[in-house]
């Protein structure tokens, strides 16, 4: 008779602690990790990872699924690469609190910054809540295949308070100021791990109204971090332009000092100023000798638009005669791209805003997203050098290479970390001590943008395949996506494979591990579509003791649960 759950037998244990592999059993019983050695006992279900490694099951601090997670079960992409522990609420957007005439708010909100379509939101989510705990109480009710931890975040809250003229983004009143502080701190004691907010100037509404917690004053952050420190939070998460660069990191390290708890930011090298995130890295060391504990998040690979013609972008999207088939079903476009006036037309038309046209037809950044994909293409693989090469205008080339596989083909427009054609400043950055990685942004931009592979990417190529410059240990870029980020997150009952730990683990064939390309499923509210990456190398993913995917297909088990407040 079997005395343990499950065993994991005769795999190289990549345990997360940084330690160089070794082989071992694994065994749980009752969703938790109870030895790493040699297994004498047997599991009622065993699982042969003889040349396979385990690892933890990843934790990815920066995900959007507060959407999807209330009306499904699977929170993929994330699922698909190894993720067991996935981080909602992040940049300041949400749902929570909100009474029913604020929804809409909220609803344009999350379409603008996080490209969500209002249709799909409006008919998804099933808005059987409130206030922040309702939402949390909500969300504790519902199993996933992963666990989902959950933050605050300040425009829900803005627009609660203060209606309107937080969208007109009106300052505070001091009892306005305290009712915001409040509610925050509810929500941390209701078991949110963090508070988020956005200071960038990108995130607006369709409409072009800017996200209400833009040019936030400092006192009204400063109190409601403080109240969120005293509630127990984990940590406070902030995206910033860093338009002043000196004076906001230093605005937001008083924040940080006020609240008594870490800080963490969005840190990209940025094409506009490339030069910024070494300069943020400084401040952040020198902070953190100050006594700070404040922490960049970085991601290891470019974010990129991906471009196609059965995508939300490319180089056409925004000329005349593309919008008059726009509306039309992906077959009926594809019929209508045949036809060689329309292609006349698209190839002679301008794009008229010159801001997108630099984003859609700088043909030197655009590049075959290719299979298996490249994240670190080469400058002369560009859509504009080889049409130099082949003396064609760029945008015709660019039609022709989306027209392949019946118009499914993707382009890839790296806008971040990539602004010197290659990764040597983001190694940098995944290297530093004082950064985590993050940024995966799973669950939003479902039209242009896939990143929620990056966890597997991060293993595949910056461990094995990279050819354009140092690679990383397997046991560091493991650390990285496991023990660091679950300790970040105040979360030390996962991330490492050790005795009393949560059995939450990838056993991963490491030879295979590789992203596959993105594909377009139908299958959000409405009919909506999204970009799904998956992952070849998964032989299984475990969450809670529970085989949750086997060689990168769900088993139908759900053993993820909402995470209440720090734990371990």
């Amino acid at each position: 008779m079997a005395d343990l759950d499950l065993v994991i037998r005769g795999g190289t244990v990549v345990d997360g602690s940084g330690a160089k592999p070794f082989e071992a059993d694994v065994a749980i019983a009752g969703g938790r990790i109870v030895q790493v050695g040699q297994v004498a006992g047997r599991g009622a279900e065993e699982i042969d990872a003889r040349g396979k490694i385990v690892t933890p099951g990843f934790v990815d601090i920066h995900t959007h699924y507060d959407a999807q997670a209330t009306w499904s079960s699977r929170i993929d992409s994330s699922s698909y690469n190894g993720v067991t522990t996935a981080l909602i609420g992040n940049c300041g957007v949400g749902f929570a609190p909100c009474r029913p005439e604020r929804r809409d708010a909220l609803v344009k909100l999350m379409e603008g910054v996080e490209d969500l379509p209002e249709v799909v939101l409006t008919e998804g989510l099933p808005w059987n809540w409130q206030s922040f705990p309702e939402f949390m109480d909500v969300l504790g009710a519902r199993r996933w295949d992963m666990d989902i931890a959950a933050q605050v975040t300040h425009a829900p809250l803005r627009i609660h308070v203060m209606g309107e003229r937080a969208e007109a983004h009106a300052e505070a009143t001091e009892a306005e100021v305290a009712e915001m502080a409040r509610l925050a701190a509810e929500g941390i004691r209701a078991g949110a791990l963090g508070f988020s907010t956005s200071r960038a100037i990108a995130h607006r509404t369709l409409d072009g109204k800017h996200t209400p917690t833009l040019g936030t004053p400092e006192a009204e952050l400063e109190a409601i971090g403080r109240a969120v420190g005293e509630a127990g939070a984990s940590w406070l998460q902030v995206i910033s332009d860093f338009d002043e660069p000196e004076d906001e990191f230093d605005r937001l390290q008083r924040i940080c000092a006020a609240s008594g708890r870490p800080m963490t930011f969005s840190l990209l090298q940025r094409e506009s100023r490339p030069w910024l995130w070494k300069f943020l890295l400084e401040k952040i060391e020198a902070a953190n000798r100050a006594g700070a504990r404040m922490t960049g998040q970085v991601m290891a690979r470019p974010v990129g638009l991906m471009f196609g013609f059965e995508l939300s972008q490319h180089p056409f999207v925004a000329k005349p005669s593309w919008q008059k088939i726009a509306h039309l079903p992906f077959a009926q476009r594809m019929q209508a791209l045949r036809d060689p006036a329309l292609k006349s037309a698209l190839l002679a038309e301008e794009t008229p805003d010159p801001m997108l046209r630099a984003r859609l037809n700088t043909w030197d950044m655009i590049f075959k997203l290719g299979d298996p994909p490249d994240y670190e293409p080469r400058p002369e693989t560009s859509l504009g050098a080889i049409a130099a090469q082949r003396g064609m205008d760029p945008a015709e080339l660019a039609w022709e290479w989306m027209m392949e596989q019946e118009g499914k083909a993707i382009l890839n427009r790296p806008i971040i970390n990539y602004a010197d054609r290659d990764l040597e400043a983001v190694r940098t950055m995944v290297e530093h001590p004082q950064t985590l990685m993050g940024l995966g942004d799973g669950g939003a931009h479902v039209g242009i943008i896939c990143d929620a592979s990056s966890t597997t990417h991060m293993l595949s190529y910056w461990t094995r395949d990279r050819t354009r410059g140092p690679k990383l240990p397997l046991e560091f870029a493991v650390k990285r996506l496991t023990w660091d980020n679950a300790l970040a997150l105040g979360l030390a009952d996962r991330g490492l494979v050790a005795a009393g730990k949560k059995a939450d683990l990838n056993v991963i064939d490491y030879d295979r591990l590789q992203v596959k390309v993105p594909v377009m499923r139908y299958d959000l509210p409405a009919g909506g579509k999204r970009l799904v990456q998956k992952a070849d190398g998964y032989v299984a993913t475990v969450v809670n003791g529970a085989v949750t995917y086997r060689e990168g297909e769900a088993t139908g088990a759900l053993p993820g649960r909402l995470v209440r407040g720090a734990q371990g």
